[in-house]
């Protein structure tokens, strides 16, 4: 079975590095930096979003040419922040027992690749993934399902589960027509019984159960 993963808020807390880089461009336009719930709350639907969600709340006027430059400083600080982020607990037993298992493993993150590819190297993910997508690698970002069904092809096609932290990751999901479990300790907006999902789990031990879950769902199915 494919088990294809968020990154951000799923598999990594990367917020304090995220933080950091908006901070410093907002202290260079003489603007407060955001607070870590800030920067929790705007990640999710890439970093344009992101960028466009900070200049709003720290009054930063969006013309097209000002948010060409801060996302274009934000990007290049981006690319080299990997030093704050931090697993989930039980994030590395739960992908080596999945691969052990003889699940392939994906990866679809609104993250820019380069970043996105940085932060892997740095966590020791970068040999983990069978398949990869980030931001910039399609046209489409999510909750568009282009981008979950270019890792899913990648991987050869076949029975998958999509593991995220938000809402945007349950659009996703379903707009790809495939099921969705829930982590729900990442960087979740809403009550978890407002966002569609077939599991929902706080503990990466429970996921290798929902994946069994999953697989025999989808058997009994046929």
């Amino acid at each position: 079975m494919n088990i294809i993963f968020d990154l951000d808020g799923t598999l990594i807390d990367s917020a304090p590095d995220i933080q950091a880089v908006a901070g410093a461009i907002l202290t260079g336009l003489g603007k407060p930096p955001l607070t870590l719930a800030e920067t929790r709350d705007f990640i999710g639907e890439g970093a344009k979003v992101l960028v466009s969600r900070m200049m709003a709340a720290r009054g930063i006027v969006e013309t097209p040419e000002m948010h060409a430059e801060i996302y274009g400083n934000f990007v290049a600080e981006y690319e080299n922040a990997v030093d704050l982020a931090v697993f989930y607990p039980g994030v590395l037993d739960s992908l080596a027992l999945l691969k052990d298992q003889g699940h392939q493993l994906g990866l679809c993150t609104n993250k820019p690749e380069k970043p996105a590819r940085a932060v892997l190297r740095h966590m020791g993910l970068d040999t983990t993934f069978d398949a990869f997508i980030a931001g910039g690698m399609v046209p489409a970002v999510k909750p568009d399902p282009a981008p979950l069904h270019a890792v899913i092809r990648e991987l050869g096609g076949g029975p998958t589960l999509y593991v995220g932290d938000s809402g945007t990751d349950a659009r996703t999901a379903r707009n790809a027509g495939i099921p969705f479990a829930l982590y729900t300790e990442g960087y979740r907006k809403t009550p978890v019984d407002q966002i569609p999902h077939d599991w929902a789990f706080d503990d990466f031990a429970s996921l290798p159960g929902i994946v069994l879950a999953a697989g025999a769902g989808r058997a009994a199915a046929q």
